[in-house]
């Protein structure tokens, strides 16, 4: 019985173990070539790499961007959900969130690239308007280095990802605490403060874990909406990867090794951080 049981578990660990071996090994194989110069067990790709001023502006520029996007996104998700979410939580509120979801981020940055590029349709609406009065009046909004476009981009599609994982905390979350506050004369920022902040915060830093890292390594929107001047480091790795000189390569691969160190670092210190809130709920306490 006990036998039987431990080969059911394995059956349905089976398919996740699958699936996790090839992210896996092309971890360890880009380990692996990294760390092996002419042969031998080397840090010289990661000298050479640390020696270079185009990857810390990249790395640091991508950084921002992550944080920027993650908390734009968390602030306006969580503003929206607060406000709407009796709202939302309706067959129609929960499709009209749902239907942003269905479009990946590429399509989501060609929609911003239409709208917000110089010669986009709100440029020709405001030149027709006569706001402007031709297309090199029009600021600047994508493909530049501030990265404005990126960051709409990503602001416009993680919020609804926020929305949806916050619906259910509010659905579910216990009233009780609110009209306890209420009673004891707290104001909006007590009742958010002692009554709804300890039951988001761990699935709103959860989720901002998830739009961190995954904005942090993306690819497709900054490579659509991204200048030459500054690049991520998805964009600065992409172009060592396939230049040319293949002698780049060992460097593309431990660029990707920081960028997840980093991503690592900050999923580590959110998740320790959120712990002792998820257990104190667990037990009840607060």
């Amino acid at each position: 019985m006990r036998f039987s049981r431990q080969i059911k578990v394995w059956g349905m660990l089976a398919p996740t173990l699958l699936f996790l071996i090839i992210p896996l090994y092309g971890l360890y194989s880009g380990i692996k070539r990294s760390l092996i110069h002419e042969g031998l067990f080397s840090f010289h790709y990661y000298s050479e790499l640390f020696q270079r001023s185009v990857f810390w502006e990249s790395l640091l520029y991508s950084i921002g961007i992550a944080l920027v996007s993650t908390t734009l996104s968390l602030l306006i998700g969580l503003s929206f959900t607060r406000w709407f979410y009796p709202y939302v939580n309706r067959l129609s509120g929960k499709l009209s969130v749902w239907v942003s979801m269905l479009f990946p981020h590429f399509v989501w940055g060609y929609v911003v690239l239409i709208l917000f590029q110089q010669s986009g349709l709100l440029a020709q609406l405001g030149i027709a308007l006569g706001i402007w009065e031709a297309t090199n009046e029009v600021p600047v909004v994508t493909n530049d280095a501030l990265g404005i476009g990126i960051l709409l981009t990503y602001i416009g599609k993680e919020v609804p990802f926020v929305i949806l994982m916050l619906l259910p905390v509010y659905i579910g979350m216990n009233t009780r605490y609110d009209d306890m506050v209420r009673t004891l004369g707290g104001g909006k920022w007590r009742r958010f403060k002692d009554a709804e902040w300890p039951w988001i915060y761990p699935i709103l830093m959860e989720t901002g874990i998830i739009l961190f890292a995954f904005i942090m390594s993306a690819f497709e929107v900054p490579f659509l909406l991204g200048s030459t001047f500054k690049e991520m480091v998805s964009i600065v790795t992409y172009d060592w990867f396939y230049s040319g000189d293949f002698s780049e390569r060992p460097l593309a691969l431990a660029a990707m090794i920081v960028t997840s160190v980093v991503i690592g670092l900050v999923a580590f210190v959110m998740f320790r951080l959120t712990s002792k809130t998820r257990w104190l709920l667990s037990k009840g306490a607060r």
